[in-house]
């Protein structure tokens, strides 16, 4: 399989989205009030050349991000907590094509979750099967999926995803899977925390898995660190999906690819592994 890192634009967040200070909805408002701001960070999307067909992890964002209309006024998140860049040749769909691969030649679209830097590319691939977690997709509709971070009014019209609920079939430390492909070697896991329905990407190459991680943690180094992000719903749960994450690398040669990690892509060419005995 040949895979591409596919970087969407970048995104800067506040220090403490990165790593949380503080417990339940005071990790929000902490986030909200630091005055510091990251570095620019990428938004990487990754395509997956398949034997049984082309595969997106996640569509990135859109340049429309970057209008003053684009965001609800009223959420202090996108008022405060965000600052993004983003072109028209910097959307999956040129890129792809830059690749020479096309949008409508995409079998399927996995979305680890539906904030907007994830699944603002969604309307280039109206051809493509999508896939949501069926607890995601839930949290995401209406006003309030707007005020978790989600902008379902920006949808397209034909956006109906197949509905992902996870079978009790183990991998590895995840109780729960669900298998994308026939040959067993794209597989689906629960990975909440940072949202609810939040999912990862598990791709078996040789002995190698490399786990497209979304927004599990923001980079390897802070995965290693079991340091729960600033804006997860539930710092338990986001911890017990580091605490599984963690495990895996422990036991399996993994390449582990945050969606905002600047280090990911150079990880991916490498095929360079979490080195587990530094957990």
């Amino acid at each position: 399989m040949r895979i591409h890192a596919v970087q969407t634009g970048q995104v800067a967040i506040k220090e403490r989205q990165r790593q949380g200070v503080g417990r339940g909805i005071a990790r929000q408002v902490n986030t909200l009030l630091d005055s510091r701001w990251t570095d620019f960070l990428p938004i990487y999307t990754w395509v997956i050349e398949h034997p049984e067909g082309l595969i997106v992890v996640d569509t990135g964002e859109t340049a429309r991000a970057t209008q003053p209309d684009y965001f609800p006024w009223w959420n202090p998140y996108f008022r405060l907590g965000v600052r993004e860049q983003v072109q028209p040749t910097d959307e999956i769909g040129p890129q792809l094509r830059a690749r020479g691969l096309s949008p409508d030649d995409v079998r399927w679209v996995v979305l680890t979750h539906l904030h907007t830097d994830h699944a603002g590319g969604l309307a280039h691939f109206p051809h493509a099967e999508i896939l949501v977690s069926r607890r995601e997709y839930a949290a995401a509709a209406g006003v309030a999926g707007q005020f978790r971070g989600a902008l379902p009014q920006h949808w397209p019209s034909w956006f109906a995803p197949r509905l992902v609920q996870f079978h009790a079939q183990p991998f590895g430390p995840f109780r729960q899977s669900y298998r994308l492909t026939n040959a067993g070697d794209v597989t689906l896991v629960p990975t909440p925390g940072h949202t609810g329905g939040h999912m990862s990407v598990c791709v078996q190459d040789g002995d190698v898995t490399i786990f497209f991680a979304g927004d599990t943690s923001y980079s390897e180094q802070l995965l290693l660190a079991g340091a729960v992000d600033g804006v997860s719903f539930d710092q338990a749960v986001a911890q017990q999906t580091l605490h599984n994450i963690q495990q895996l690398v422990r036991t399996t040669p993994t390449v582990y690819l945050p969606s905002h990690d600047p280090g990911s892509a150079a990880r991916l060419a490498a095929r360079q592994c979490v080195v587990g005995t530094a957990i």
